[in-house]
């Protein structure tokens, strides 16, 4: 933990403490010192740069969801130099209290997943992805996802106005440029998940144990080989041509845990299948996912993958009206 304050312990304290300290005690003037000034937060909804944007973001959630909670699951991590990348999972519960962009307030709690990887550096985060379950989040509310991306077009001001999701023509080059590490269970679980895109779901009876339990989007729970066979094809089969691609990868050794892997990956090509986003529309789309694993003796024995299935239907809906 060179250049950060002692009383961080590891990596693990920092990122856990510093997400308590912002979004529980409520100490958001602290992201002036824990977030770099320049950083760029490229979440699947949208591309943020500067501390003053993650501010004004982080306040309107709150405005939004005051009694929010973020509970940290896991910290997956790696060295950078002199510095580290974290590969941050965590369920976050809360109340949808206020108006926001959520629409007019339901009074309905909510719970869901956020994957988020971080490069930490001289006790200040200064580069991050993110992928929130936000698929979770309005099918709780007793919306539809897609519906809900379409009144986000409208309510942003429209199609040639509206906040652009991530892609990779807006992203912007932060100071990470690294690829993680090359522990075997990195290895393994990018492995994994690039012989399923290239349409080999003969892996998953290979390689997951039986039992698996499986955490997919839209706060969908699942068990066993048929359940990950069900999530794969139906991503794949919807973007049947488009490019898969290993972002970063992160193996460690569990001590007290099993031995786990991060993976951040992307798939950017046309909507030209039918799978998991209904009628083929031919719009071009730009998914960026994330994959957790703990692997034991009879394989990988827990995934929890997410991607934002309302960013994706907001680039369909962009294309296609």
């Amino acid at each position: 933990m060179q250049g950060f304050d002692p009383r961080w312990e590891s990596p693990e304290h920092y990122v856990l403490g510093i997400t308590k300290a912002i979004w529980e005690d409520r100490d958001i003037g602290s992201l002036t010192h824990y977030y770099a000034d320049d950083i760029v937060v490229r979440s699947s909804a949208s591309v943020i740069q500067g501390n003053s944007g993650i501010i004004a973001a982080t306040l309107a959630t709150l405005a939004e969801f005051p009694d929010r909670e973020l509970l940290g699951e896991d910290v997956i991590w790696s060295g950078a130099g002199d510095g580290f990348l974290s590969s941050h999972r965590l369920i976050s519960t809360a109340t949808h209290s206020h108006p926001g962009v959520y629409g007019a307030p339901t009074g309905r709690r909510v719970a869901y997943r956020i994957l988020a990887d971080c490069h930490c550096q001289n006790d200040q985060v200064n580069d991050e992805w993110l992928v929130r379950d936000q698929g979770a989040i309005v099918r709780q509310m007793g919306l539809d996802p897609k519906a809900f991306a379409a009144n986000l077009i409208n309510n942003e001001g429209g199609a040639q106005v509206c906040v652009q999701p991530y892609t990779e023509h807006n992203d912007i080059q932060g100071p990470y440029r690294g690829r993680g590490n090359t522990h075997i269970r990195g290895q393994q679980l990018a492995d994994l998940i690039t012989r399923i895109m290239n349409a080999e779901l003969s892996a998953i009876e290979q390689t997951y144990d039986r039992a698996c339990q499986l955490e997919y989007p839209s706060g969908q729970s699942a068990q066993g080989w048929k359940a990950a066979d069900q999530f794969w094809l139906g991503l794949r089969a919807a973007f049947p041509n488009a490019v898969f691609s290993i972002e970063h990868q992160i193996g460690m050794d569990g001590g007290d845990l099993s031995p786990r892997a991060a993976v951040r990956w992307t798939l950017k090509g046309k909507h030209d299948g039918w799978g998991a986003f209904g009628t083929p529309s031919g719009a071009d789309v730009f998914i960026m996912g994330m994959t957790h694993a703990e692997f034991g003796p009879r394989g990988l024995r827990r995934e929890w993958t997410l991607i934002d299935e309302t960013a994706v239907w907001k680039q369909i809906l962009l294309q296609t009206g």
